[in-house]
């Protein structure tokens, strides 16, 4: 019986060839876009899951109370790990971590060859709880060393010309003026892609601990900081009573301060890392589901055109029905061969679909920054045909069902006719297809007038012709004297240095304040900066003055933004002393705000502090003289600091790459609407050439009784245009209500005018019309006589 239908679908695809080409371009390209999106998808979902014991990771989290709300980070002491493992017996190991960020380009020398490679400090049992394979060295061993290191294979194979046996050998590392020596204790498998920290060096936390000068163990004094710590818990540990304990185990280093520990798995850092007012509110995770849910729609505008072309064309198919009915055939033999078309149909798309992939997924990959490929894993194997197959049930049940339920003696006798619930099905399918096109173009164009806002808008300093390098060699013991070189260069406007990158800015700190409440701790963002920082990035003061370049007198003043100013409740702030750590500052000046941050975030305290040790130099190049520049800086630093490159990054880019993500948004969003609206439109020009069909014997009628090309366009046309105006009212207060919900997002955003919406429902209905004319005007234009000689 199934091989009865397979031949019958077979055949029905090449009797209605032009329907059947309808059908297929719009589900093979639906099914190309959520193949795409599937495999962008499964791989955000595997990130930091590939660790053996990954259902036993947790990273420490802190909840603590930031001016009427619950602000929560993954900023930790660096001595919580060993009170922890000391006092939780439920923790196997503890092993505290500074951000990655931190150490993006350390200077590491083997030889006489200094390079730059990604690295972090981790506790010694680093590797007993992430599973990156040591290609050489054990996991018990290799960062018990003060004075080892671990290298990746990556670097390995930079550093030496036989990477077999690396062991022992001596590397040189690099932290502004601090040098040190280390032996190669272990080399690890490169960090795969799917791995949210990429380092390919690791270097033992107590070799940080002697660097900073951290020692002891957890108290009161130093319960508080910015590195990360992560545990290994053991199995079956019951999670919330956990919390519970391990918030009662900080409360006796509180100090009267109010904060709550909790544990969460670690690999949800990576999709689940927002948090609002202590609650969770979601992270990249909305990135996933929001293109998720866009595959579904694009799939579901085919599914609707295979659905109303179907049942379009049932008159075409109602004797066969009528016949298998009358000699004995049931109901559900009648869905099943339908269905079975369907199928057939989707799985031909899916080859199709497929072959799209292959060809889209370079262009793809480049968009999202993955490294996808089309495998032959088994989740491929299994997801493509599920997906394929899913589709065709999807899209064949209506009308299996539709056209299954006529009685033959109806069918028989010409007495069916489109019944008008079917037909108001049909057009409202089409109203749902075109009203989901219309949320597509206002989306399109909300994110590009946001990107253009944001690209626009003034960050409050002056990023441009700006580049910065990081310090190494003999550049950080001589920092005075090598700026005040820099100077001196042609193309050279100002210079200075600070700890870090302006952009994003490091971890806050809290300083307490008194107000009318009691005593409270207000988080800071600080900002370690040479005295002609400011002045190399235009950063206006507001009142007061900057540093004076003398380091001994600087040490002990600071510079605030408005922000902060407002923050203290401080009425005339230059002046007055803070007490940061253990000294007491003299503020000297108020710097203008400025957005450190993207602007999904509202500007936050800061304040400036002149530090003798800055790491991040920072040049303002003259306008014009830009590669002159370049090139004279280039040729003095390798004068000055012979054996190592010049490396440099324009602040711009810096400034640009944190909206990565809503550039991808933007531009992956421009395909997508402009699928959904050529499928739609494959869709309505489909069902316009049916209908122009239908009506041949009218059309030809009427053009002998004189109807000009216009009153039959007008004539064949006004239905369709009906229901996509009807699409567009409806999703018009649709669209506006997603992307106002989407712009809460950013604390700065632009304000959408009418104009847009406006500009979406023409453009909606300009390419509907011209799908629409493709066909009536061929029908109109038609001789009548051949429509009339063929009845």
């Amino acid at each position: 019986m199934f091989r009865h239908y397979l031949k019958s679908a077979w055949r029905q695809l090449f009797k209605e060839g032009h329907f059947t080409i309808f059908n297929l371009a719009g589900l093979s390209t639906g099914l190309a876009c959520s193949l795409l999106i599937y495999l962008w998808a499964y791989d955000e979902f595997r990130f930091d899951h590939f660790h053996a014991q990954d259902g036993q990771l947790y990273q420490v989290m802190e909840h603590r109370p930031y001016e009427g709300t619950i602000r929560t980070s993954g900023e930790t002491a660096p001595l919580l790990g060993e009170a922890i493992v000391r006092t939780m017996p439920e923790v196997s190991y503890a092993v505290p971590v500074t951000p990655p960020s931190w150490f993006g380009q350390m200077t590491i020398v083997a030889g006489k060859l200094p390079m730059k490679a990604p690295a972090i400090f981790a506790g010694k049992d680093y590797f007993n709880l992430f599973s990156y394979p040591l290609l050489q060295g054990h996991a018990q061993q290799v960062l018990a060393d003060r004075q080892s290191v671990v290298i990746s294979s990556r670097l390995a194979a930079s550093l030496f010309p036989h990477v077999s046996n690396v062991l022992g050998k001596t590397i040189r590392w690099q932290i502004a003026t601090e040098i040190r020596y280390a032996t190669i204790s272990g080399v690890f498998e490169t960090m795969p892609a799917q791995s949210s920290v990429q380092a390919d060096v690791v270097l033992p936390f107590e070799a940080f601990k002697a660097l900073m000068n951290i020692s002891g163990v957890l108290d009161n004094q130093n319960s508080f900081g910015p590195f990360f710590t992560y545990l290994l818990m053991k199995k079956g540990t019951d999670i919330p009573a956990f919390n519970k304990r391990l918030n009662a185990f900080i409360q006796e280093y509180n100090n009267g301060r109010q904060r709550q520990l909790f544990v969460r798995p670690y690999a949800d850092n990576y999709l689940y890392s927002d948090y609002e007012n202590g609650v969770l509110s979601g992270g990249r995770i909305k990135y996933v589901r929001l293109f998720s849910l866009i595959a579904a729609i694009i799939l579901l505008i085919a599914c609707i055109n295979f659905m109303n072309l179907s049942t379009a064309r049932a008159t075409s198919n109602m004797k066969d029905i009528g016949i298998r009915k009358t000699i004995g055939a049931r109901r559900h033999s009648i869905v099943w061969q339908y269905m079975t078309g369907a199928v057939l149909m989707s799985l031909l798309a899916l080859l199709i679909a497929t072959v799209l992939v292959v060809l889209l997924l370079p262009a793809f990959n480049h968009i999202t920054g993955k490294q996808l490929t089309l495998s032959g894993s088994p989740h491929i194997l299994l997801a493509f045909p599920l997906i394929a197959l899913l589709t065709g049930l999807i899209a064949g049940s209506y009308p299996a069902l539709y056209l299954s339920r006529f009685q033959p003696l109806s069918i028989l006798k010409s007495k069916v006719h489109a019944a008008t619930g079917a037909l108001w099905l049909r057009k409202g399918l089409v109203v749902l297809q075109f009203t989901m096109s219309v949320v597509f173009i206002v989306a399109v164009l909300v994110v590009y007038q946001q990107i253009e806002y944001v690209q626009s808008q003034r960050a409050g300093y002056d990023k441009e012709h700006v580049i910065y390098f990081e310090s190494e060699g003999k550049v950080p013991a001589h920092m005075s004297a090598f700026i005040a070189s820099l100077k001196e260069i042609g193309g050279v406007g100002d210079a200075g240095a600070m700890v870090g990158n302006i952009i994003g800015g490091g971890p806050s700190i809290g300083i307490p304040w008194k107000t009318a409440q009691g005593e409270t701790t207000l988080l800071f963002k600080p900002f370690l900066v040479s005295p002609t920082l400011l002045s190399t990035l235009g950063i206006p003061l507001k009142e007061g003055q900057g540093f004076s370049g003398n380091v001994a007198a600087d040490s002990t003043k600071i510079i605030l933004n408005e922000t902060a100013v407002k923050v203290l409740g401080l009425t005339q702030p230059v002046g007055q002393r803070i007490l940061w750590g253990s000294q007491y500052r003299e503020v000297i000046g108020v710097a203008k705000d400025f957005h450190f941050e993207s602007l999904h975030e509202a500007v936050k305290p800061v304040f400036f502090q002149a530090d003798p040790l800055p790491s991040t130099i920072m040049v303002r190049l003259k306008a014009g003289e830009t590669e002159q520049a370049l090139a004279d800086i280039r040729q003095f630093y390798q004068r000055y600091n012979p054996g190592f490159a010049f490396s440099y990054q324009f602040l711009d880019a810096a400034y640009q790459a944190q909206y990565v993500s809503e550039q991808r948004v933007a531009v992956l969003s421009r395909y997508f609407a402009g699928l959904a609206v050529l499928i739609s439109c494959l869709g309505l020009s489909g069902l316009a050439a049916f209908s122009a069909e239908k009506r041949r014997k009218e059309i030809g009628i009427r053009k002998v009784l004189g109807a000009t090309a216009g009153q039959l366009i007008h004539a064949l046309s006004k239905d369709f245009l009906r229901s996509v105006i009807i699409a567009i009212c409806l999703a018009l207060p649709l669209a506006w209500y997603i992307m106002d919900k989407w712009l809460e997002r950013f604390a700065y955003h632009v304000r959408v005018g009418v104009d847009t919406y406006l500009v979406a429902a023409v453009l909606m209905a300009g390419i509907a019309l011209l799908a629409i004319s493709i066909q009536t005007v061929r029908a109109a234009l038609t001789n009548p006589t051949r429509s009339l000689r063929s009845e």
